[in-house]
C-alpha cells in the first residue's frame, strides 16, 4: 500500500482521473463483500450494502472487520455441525 500526501501531484492519479482505476481484489471479507486496491495510485475501494463501491474509510474498514469476524464464526460453526452429522 502506497502512504501518498494528497496534495502532491502523481502522475498515476491523473492516469487513473483519465482512464479509470485498475481495480484488483486486496482483501475478501465475504463471498459478495470484497476490499479493492488500484494497481496505479494505490486508492482502495469496498463493496457498500448497495452493491456499489465506496472508498475505503476508516468506519468501513470497521465495519468490514467485523463482517469477517461474524463470516468467519459463522463458518467454523457450520463446519463444526457438518462434521458431528
Amino acid at each position: 500500500m502506497k502512504n501518498s500526501n494528497p496534495k502532491l501531484f502523481s502522475f498515476s492519479k491523473v492516469f487513473c482521473s483519465i482512464f479509470g482505476h485498475q481495480l484488483k481484489v486486496s482483501k475478501n471479507v465475504t463471498e459478495h463483500i470484497h476490499e479493492y486496491q488500484c494497481a496505479k495510485c494505490g486508492m482502495e475501494m469496498t463493496d457498500t450494502a448497495n452493491g456499489f463501491l465506496a472508498r475505503l474509510t476508516p468506519k468501513f474498514k470497521e465495519t468490514n472487520n467485523y463482517l469477517a469476524k461474524i463470516h468467519q464464526k459463522r463458518r467454523n460453526r457450520k463446519n463444526l455441525f457438518a462434521e458431528a452429522s
